[in-house]
Formats: C-alpha cells, sequence, structure tokens
C-alpha cells in the first residue's frame, strides 16, 4: 500500500517561515547593530573605553601646563589631534558595530590597550617616547579601520569599502608618522607629524577618495543620530570632569593664602557655564538635528567629528588656566596666562558658533557667540597691557561664559526682543524695526540674484 506520506516538493520556493529563518540566523552572526540610521544606544564597554580618554586628556593638560610656551602650544596641538581621531573614529566604528558581540568586545578591548600604550606616551612623545607614540596610535586607526571593514563586508557592504579606504589613508600617513618618530630632531619630528595629522583629517573632507576604489557616498554613511549626540556628549563631561579634577586637585594641595577659595568658586562657576552653554541648547538641538536630517552622515560629519574639535580643546586649555589661577589666585596676570585664556575662550566659544550654526539650522552664527568673541579680545588687551590680578582677569572671563549663557537663555525661553516689546520699550521697537528692514533688504537681494 502506498504510504500517504509524501515528500517536499524542493521545486518550490520556501515560505515566509523559512526567510524569517535564513533572516535570523544572518542577523545572529552579524557583528553590526543593524539600526539603519535609527536608535541605537550606547554600551556599557564604551563608557570603560572612555574611562582611557579620562587618562589622555589628562596627559595632555598636564602636557602644556608643563610646556608654557608656543612650541609647548604646539606639540599640544599635535597630540590632541591625535588623540581626538582615534577616539572619533572609534566612535563612528561602535556606531555601526554591535558592542555585546564578544568579536566587537575583544576589538574594543585591543584599541583600549593601545590608547593607554598611546597615553603613556604622550609626556614623551616629542622626546624618547616618541616612536611608542606613533607605532600605537598607527596600530589604532589601521586595525581597527580593517576589522570595521571585515565585519561590515558581509552585511553592509558600502560601509566596508569606506572602512577599508579610512585604513588606506591611515596606512599613507604612518610612514610619516614613524619616520617623525625615528628623527631626533624636533622641528622634523613637529613637520612630519603635522604633514600625517593633515593627511588623516584631509580624509573625510574628500570623501575617503582612493585610487581604483573611487569614494564614499553621503548616502552610505547611516549613522545612527541619537548614538553619535550621546558619545560627543560624553566626551565633553569627560573633558569638564578633567578640569573639575584639576582644580579640586590644586585646591587640596595650595597653602591658604587670599583669594584661593574664591578662586576654586570661579574656576568651578565656569567649568558650569561651558556645560550650561553645550548642553542647554546645543546638546539637544544637535541630537535632534542629527536624528532628523536626511543626510545624518553628512551632520555628523561636520558638527560632531570637525566642530568638536575647538570645544573639546578649548575646554582642555581653560583647565590648564583654572589650575593656574587655583595656585595663584592674587599674581599679576602673566603673558602666558592671558594667551592661555584667550586661545581657550576662542576656541570653546567659537567651536560652539560652529555647532549650533549647523544644528540650528540657520546660516549665521549666534549673536552671543559672536560679539563674546570681540569682548574676549578686549579682555585679552586689558590683561596684557594692565595685569590684574589673575583672579579678577580669570573672574571676568568666567562673567562672560555666564553672560552668554543668560543671553542664550533669553533668546530660546520667550525672546529678549519680544520681552522688550511686551513693556513697551523704545529699544525694542527699534531692534524691530532694524531687523525688519534687514530681512527686506535680504529677500530683495535674493529677487534680484533670480531675476538677474
Amino acid at each position: 500500500m502506498r504510504s500517504l506520506a509524501t515528500t517536499p516538493d524542493r521545486s518550490r520556493p520556501p515560505g515566509i517561515g523559512a526567510a524569517l529563518a535564513a533572516a535570523e540566523a544572518r542577523a545572529r552572526r552579524s557583528l553590526l547593530r543593524g539600526h539603519n540610521g535609527g536608535h541605537a544606544p550606547v554600551n556599557t564597554i564604551e563608557l570603560f573605553f572612555d574611562l582611557v580618554y579620562v587618562f589622555a586628556i589628562t596627559q595632555l593638560s598636564h602636557h602644556l601646563l608643563a610646556h608654557l610656551t608656543w612650541a609647548g602650544a604646539l606639540e599640544t596641538a599635535i597630540l590632541f589631534g591625535a588623540v581626538w581621531w582615534a577616539w572619533m573614529w572609534t566612535t563612528w566604528a561602535t556606531n555601526w558595530l554591535e558592542p555585546d558581540r564578544a568579536p566587537v568586545r575583544l576589538m574594543i578591548g585591543a584599541v583600549m590597550l593601545l590608547s593607554l600604550v598611546m597615553s603613556t606616551a604622550i609626556p614623551k612623545a616629542f622626546g624618547a617616547g616618541g616612536l611608542q607614540f606613533a607605532l600605537s596610535y598607527c596600530a589604532i586607526q589601521i586595525g581597527r579601520c580593517l576589522f570595521t571593514a571585515w565585519a561590515m563586508e558581509r552585511d553592509d557592504p558600502g560601509n566596508g569599502r569606506n572602512m577599508l579606504r579610512g585604513a588606506i589613508w591611515f596606512a599613507a600617513a604612518a610612514p610619516l608618522w614613524i619616520a617623525g618618530a625615528l628623527s631626533d630632531d624636533m622641528t622634523v619630528r613637529i613637520g612630519l607629524w603635522l604633514a600625517a595629522l593633515a593627511i588623516e583629517y584631509t580624509g573625510p573632507m574628500v570623501y575617503l577618495w582612493v585610487p581604483l576604489l573611487g569614494r564614499s557616498l553621503l548616502g552610505e554613511w547611516r549613522v545612527s543620530g541619537a548614538h553619535m549626540a550621546e558619545r560627543c556628549g560624553l566626551i565633553i563631561i569627560i573633558a569638564l570632569g578633567e578640569g573639575l579634577i584639576l582644580i579640586g586637585s590644586t585646591y587640596a594641595k595650595a597653602e591658604p593664602q587670599p583669594g584661593l577659595t574664591l578662586a576654586l568658586v570661579n574656576a568651578f562657576a565656569g567649568s558650569f557655564a561651558m556645560w550650561w552653554l553645550y548642553f542647554d541648547m546645543g546638546a539637544r538641538r544637535g541630537a535632534h538635528h542629527i536624528e532628523n536630517h536626511d543626510l545624518p552622515g553628512l551632520v555628523a560629519r561636520q558638527a560632531f567629528t570637525y566642530w568638536h574639535i575647538p570645544i573639546v580643546a578649548g575646554i582642555i586649555v581653560l583647565a590648564v588656566a583654572d589650575e593656574l589661577v587655583v595656585a595663584h589666585p592674587l599674581e599679576p596676570a602673566h603673558p602666558e596666562f592671558v594667551a592661555v585664556i584667550l586661545v581657550g575662550t576662542l576656541l570653546f566659544i567659537g567651536g560652539m558658533a560652529g555647532f549650533k550654526r549647523i544644528s540650528s539650522g540657520n546660516p549665521w552664527f549666534p549673536a552671543s557667540h559672536g560679539y563674546s568673541l570681540f569682548i574676549a579680545l578686549g579682555l585679552a588687551l586689558w590683561g596684557w597691557l594692565g595685569h590684574p590680578p589673575s583672579l579678577l582677569f580669570f573672574s571676568a572671563t568666567t562673567a562672560l561664559f555666564a553672560l552668554i549663557a543668560v543671553w542664550e537663555w533669553g533668546s530660546f525661553h520667550g525672546g529678549w526682543l519680544e520681552r522688550m516689546e511686551a513693556r513697551d520699550w523704545r529699544l525694542g521697537h527699534f531692534l524691530r524695526r532694524r531687523l525688519e528692514q534687514r530681512r527686506e533688504r535680504r529677500l530683495a537681494k535674493a529677487a534680484a540674484r533670480r531675476n538677474g
């Protein structure tokens, strides 16, 4: 008797169940988050990874503090450029890679170890530790890019090729890093390392163009905007936290003297004002902008990868000013102290202005930040010519940060112009007329360009 059981018809295509099972199997094998530009949470191993860069930022501020010359500032800038690029490219990688997968965790651990080796070499980078710094840095950049390219090639080949292009750019710069480290002439080392950084920082600007491989496309950089914004917010917290550590440790070791506690309060107030300026409007608007932009990769490159460089650098430089004013609050402001405050202020406010310009979608920089840059220059001129007590000069800078915070808070919580108009102030009506006149002129010029 013929069995009622029949063999399956293998000529028929597999059903939806088989397709789902295959998709689940691929997802289990994949090393990627698979967010497709959506939300991706920051993982605990990423926070653990950042601890190494707490140490790196501390090393940078100590290097600048020990070399308060223009040559020392240039050396610190080069070292910061490498530290920032190592952290930022790893942030891009973990935006796509799934940190809960064992191979990804091991890669992050290897990058952490190499970052620790690199950071320990910072004080001696322009001496006997140059080769240690260069080799560990190059290993971080090339190794991580190759791993990410391999991990992405199967599921996201477009981005996999982008990471391969990145590895090629870093490999092109590596001989300059190594040759500079092998040179005993510090002028040669500085020149070669500057050239290496110029190559690496140019890469993303030209879309990582490589002969035969071509260039990347903006549509391929499908990053999670929420993850990128949160990671950059965390590095701001790390930089500000390092400044607080410097303030506290200097205060704890200082001998009792007039103005010491007031210097501590001023240094903390400056850090708090910088936190406010970044997180009250900048971070929230930046996160909203990148999460809702058609090309989040473009915003990640411009607003977070490049415009955060002066923001973080400014915080590190101002941490040195914190240490100096707490250590010697009533000394006359010497030129190095004035220069540190001026450079740190210009970097931070200028970086914030660029970041907020992009995140707001406006073609102009925030007026509060633009005018404050000129005020900072005026304060520096007063410091150079008048030699006021360090604490008084530092307090004026803290007041400038507080002024920007109050100005910006009022602008985005009801508006200063609207408040003056509501009280029927003449100044409010005058400024409104001026704004309307400028708006009409801009519209007329735009219409003339269209018709011309």
